[in-house]
């Protein structure tokens, strides 16, 4: 049997993967196959390209050739994996069939398009290669209407507000990035996107996208239709947990994985967006730093290398009203200590004791985050 490490995908984890083991294992043979080019970039910044004018060739930061040289990679870029043997310790792909020691399943998740009316016509932009095939619609795009105002979308809204384009932005929540403010904080934040000229549209939900003679008219629960150019989906992700699954790996929100990064079948793991880490999903950077390089100790022989997660800080890229958070603030334990000035807010969740569970910092209060970060508990 190979001892090959092979790994399916080539994003970020991916990538923090193989650098992780090459630190440790110069040797080690490791086989990358992804079904897209493969190309290093950024993921982040595909928030900010509007204003930036950049292209989606513009956020290339490496090519997938020049990676698989530096880090000594057999990389197959544009092949799918069709099925894992996980008795004999196989894949079959469109470029052949290969044994592995250890298989890594990096698959990241895919964006999530509500079925409605007209579904088809909407952009998701989870990607380089999605934003590339949207690229010139969004360019000539004067009106966009974003669906979902997390994260992705409320930095998306702001990007493309900040670029000089009309932005309709809709939620089903009643507030602003409903997972990481408690409805109580959303306030600063709508206000600053009234004044860039977003037009929100919160407890509602998009029924029909349908082209009419002056673009796309899209039909809200509310009542409401808006006339826009184009729409980006944006309500969130689902983990690629399907070649998992078909191994016989335990799926439930994503690809259950131990403090070691491994499946419920031997010589299986689980890295990135697509790898449920005690009972949650962990799409952040920090995270999959830290997933990577335990998962590199593991497949390098160290069975002591166990993960664990320190506080971490979740950081809102909206340039124009930054914010930055960490703890739980919806615990219901949270009792909220507010501090404010003219540089911003910085609010406290702490129990009757005082002990810190969550906090939020905006605008320059975020200067206050790491005192903060250090203040709370370890998670894992």
């Amino acid at each position: 049997m190979t001892h090959d490490i092979v790994i399916v995908g080539a994003g970020f984890a991916a990538r923090q993967l193989v650098r992780s083991v090459r630190r440790l294992d110069p040797k080690r043979p490791i086989r990358i196959v992804t079904a897209d080019s493969g190309d290093e970039y950024a993921k982040p910044e595909l928030s900010h390209v509007f204003s930036k004018g950049q292209s989606a060739d513009d956020l290339i930061q490496q090519s997938a050739a020049d990676f698989a040289n530096a880090n000594r990679c057999t990389l197959h870029a544009h092949t799918c994996v069709n099925t894992i043997d996980a008795e004999q310790r196989r894949i079959d792909t469109d470029a052949g069939t290969f044994d592995y020691g250890e298989l890594v399943l990096a698959t990241g998740g895919q964006a999530i398009v509500p079925p409605v009316l007209g579904h088809e016509r909407l952009l998701t932009f989870n990607s380089r290669q999605e934003y590339a095939l949207s690229e010139a619609r969004l360019r000539a795009a004067e009106h966009v209407m974003v669906l979902g105002a997390g994260l992705v979308g409320t930095e998306l809204a702001m990007d493309l507000a900040s670029a000089g384009k009309r932005v309709t932005l809709v939620d089903q929540a009643t507030t602003l990035l409903p997972t990481v403010l408690p409805p109580l904080f959303g306030g600063p934040l709508q206000h600053v996107l009234h004044t860039l000229g977003v037009s929100l549209h919160l407890n509602a939900t998009l029924l029909s996208v349908l082209p009419d003679r002056n673009g796309l008219r899209a039909m809200l629960s509310t009542g409401t239709s808006v006339t826009v150019d184009e729409v980006i989906c944006a309500v969130g992700l689902r983990p690629d947990t399907r070649l998992a699954a078909s191994a016989g790996a335990e799926v439930r929100q994503g690809i259950v994985v131990d403090d070691q990064l491994a499946t419920s079948v031997p010589h299986l793991h689980a890295l990135g967006d697509t790898a449920e880490i005690g009972g949650r999903l962990w799409p952040f950077l920090q995270p999959i730093q830290l997933s990577a390089a335990t998962l590199a100790r593991v497949l390098t022989g160290d069975d002591s290398a166990h993960l664990m997660l320190p506080p971490m800080l979740v950081r809102v890229k909206t340039p124009t009203f930054p914010i930055q958070a960490a703890g739980d603030p919806f615990h219901p334990d949270v009792r909220w200590r507010i501090s404010a000035d003219a540089d911003g807010m910085t609010a406290e969740g702490r129990t009757e004791d005082g002990t810190l569970l969550a906090f939020l910092c905006f605008d320059k209060h975020t200067a206050n985050a790491i005192g903060l970060l250090k203040q709370l508990p370890r998670l894992r």
